[in-house]
């Protein structure tokens, strides 16, 4: 799978577009996947941020349903 980014830089302003590279990436969570493989991560430290991240979208869901 490949996935496309693209920004488009106006009026030779570079350094605009980096900001908005830099947002996209993060709203994606580029960044954290590139952290958590350059360190390593213990088991058990991996199982309870997984169970985190599921309590986590978990609630987001269930709010996301109590709203309609």
């Amino acid at each position: 799978m490949e996935v496309v980014i693209k920004i488009e830089v106006k009026d030779n302003n570079v350094e605009q577009a980096l900001r908005i590279l830099k947002r996209k990436l993060q709203k994606d969570g580029f960044f954290k996947i590139i952290k958590l493989k350059n360190t390593y991560e213990k088991p058990s430290e991996k199982k309870k941020r997984i169970k985190q991240e599921n309590m986590k979208r978990a609630k987001k869901i269930q709010k996301l349903r109590n709203r309609m």
